[in-house]
């Protein structure tokens, strides 16, 4: 694990020059509290080929998406190399990129992408919320490429307001499709009817990936979404989203991901970590795994370090240390139906600075109820082995919500090193073999510790704050061995409130 570290956001923010620099800038040597392998940039011949060498029209009126395809297809055929965009606005179609290529946009260049949807036709194998399918293009696309990048200090302006308002209207028919097994290549949508919309940055089986330096906006669905993807580096990107489920990053099933020193400002989620919905996640079978996220910042989106709701094909081996959020709605969020399956776990959080937070600081969540689909199966989720140390701050509404369902308790779960005020303290239910050591929390309403049906619970080294009342409040008749140990309860005038159905000895003192 590593030290603690003071940082601002304010110099976490890109600058033109950092950012045109950044491709020089060594990377740190990854360290993570599991097997992950140290990233390497990937590496591209020396060619130089220009899309203005190919026709290519600056101002943003001409649509240039065929000097992008016939640049692209030059380079690669020389046997790769960078496709530069020269400053200047360029208005395209969608760009598809090929093996070692990188596309790279200098300082003052800016990409902006046609609003006609037809543009982004035939439809392209895909996988959008968790279910395979073929549907529009990514604005950027590729599949099954090795050694690809975007980088430089240009803007990529997804100018995706004509999407936006498919938002409300998408048809529910690859979900059908994918809890009934319909074959992949009969799932074909990209119509206005089914008002499916596409990703931003859409890269499926590719390995060896780099985005490194630009700015990012205006997409119509999810922002960056690599799917299937192995060997990824992310790094001084900035994302800035406005429009409906704009997540910032969604790697999907993807392994051996490095997220570093990017700064979100997110209609959605920031960092989300995807791997499949429901039956057709069970069906590939592919985890999100070995990710680690470090020095980002964040001041506005849903969560900062999120995984799920589509997480069928389980999540595991994430590392997220030395950030900062300020405004997110929260810092650390776990999603999932009680029929998602899969499992979340091996993930550890430390290093973490947070304020105005408008929600939970920290929420791992079972029930998540923003998914209106209807149960099919009963297949509840497992979270288990999760450990956060050394998160501070204060403005949030709740600490730490941990909600588990009957059928799957929330285990294995260890804080420690925390101070946090809050309007709530800690809400938990359905839940055991957890741990608070040296947990602060200062709520401005009683208790700190709110906690139904939870077992082989330890809370050791904290204090009650004055007026608290109670201290802890615990309920349900599954609630058993709850431990407090080397605190002190003096500020609190009543300690402890037990449900009427809670075994006497349910909590010990020591």
């Amino acid at each position: 694990m590593l030290a603690a570290g003071g940082f601002s956001g304010v110099i976490l923010a890109l600058t033109p020059s950092r950012a045109a620099d950044a491709g020089s800038e060594p990377i740190a040597p990854i360290k993570a509290p599991f097997d992950m392998p140290q990233l390497q940039r990937p590496q591209f011949t020396d060619n130089r080929i220009s899309i203005a060498e190919f026709g290519a029209v600056e101002g943003g009126a001409t649509k240039n998406t065929e000097a992008f395809a016939k640049a692209i297809e030059a380079c690669f055929k020389k046997g790769g190399g960078r496709v530069i965009v020269p400053k200047g606005k360029w208005l395209t179609g969608p760009i598809h990129l090929k093996s070692n290529i990188d596309l790279h946009l200098e300082e003052g260049a800016e990409i902006i992408f046609s609003d006609k949807f037809e543009d982004y036709l035939p439809p392209v194998f895909v996988r959008s919320g968790g279910i395979e399918m073929y549907n529009y293009s990514p604005l950027i696309y590729a599949r099954d490429c090795e050694n690809i990048a975007i980088t430089g200090a240009g803007y990529l302006d997804g100018n995706a307001t004509a999407w936006w308002e498919w938002a409300k209207k998408e048809t529910k028919e690859g979900f059908r499709m994918g809890a009934e097994g319909v074959p992949v290549e009969k799932r074909v949508f990209g119509t206005p009817e089914a008002a499916i919309r596409p990703s931003f940055v859409g890269l499926v089986n590719c390995k060896n990936v780099l985005l490194e330096g630009f700015k990012i906006g205006s997409g119509p669905c999810w922002t960056i979404h690599p799917i299937y993807c192995e060997n990824i580096i992310i790094r001084r990107v900035t994302v800035d989203t406005h429009g409906p489920n704009n997540d910032g990053m969604d790697p999907d099933s993807c392994r051996n991901i490095l997220v570093e020193y990017c700064t979100f400002k997110t209609g959605d989620d920031c960092m989300v970590l995807k791997s499949g919905y429901n039956q057709d996640g069970w069906r590939v079978g592919r985890p999100t795994e070995n990710v680690v996220m470090r020095h980002c910042y964040s001041n506005e989106g849903h969560g900062g370090l999120v995984i799920g709701s589509e997480m069928s094909g389980s999540v595991r081996n994430i590392y997220m240390h030395d950030c900062e959020f300020d405004g997110t709605d929260r810092a650390v969020r776990f999603k999932s139906r009680i029929d998602r399956g899969g499992v979340v776990e091996n993930v550890w959080v430390e290093n973490v600075k947070v304020k105005n937070m408008q929600r939970d600081v920290i929420i791992l969540n079972m029930d998540y109820s923003s998914d209106r689909q209807k149960v099919l199966v009963e297949k509840p989720p497992i979270f288990r082995n999760i450990h956060i140390k050394n998160v501070t701050g204060d403005g949030a509404p709740v600490a730490i919500t941990i909600t588990g369902i009957d059928q799957s308790s929330i285990q294995d779960i260890h804080f420690e090193e925390m101070t946090l005020t809050s309007r709530k303290g800690a809400v938990i239910q359905n839940a055991k073999n957890l741990s608070f050591k040296n947990v602060h929390i200062t709520p401005s309403s009683a208790p700190v510790f709110d906690l139904t049906n939870v077992s082989d619970v330890s809370i050791q080294n904290t204090a009650a704050p004055a007026g608290t009342e109670p201290f802890l409040k615990l309920q349900g008749a599954k609630s058993a061995d709850v431990r407090i140990e080397s605190s002190n309860n003096a500020g609190a005038k009543n300690s402890f409130q037990l449900g009427d159905d809670v075994p006497k000895d349910a909590v010990t003192i020591k």
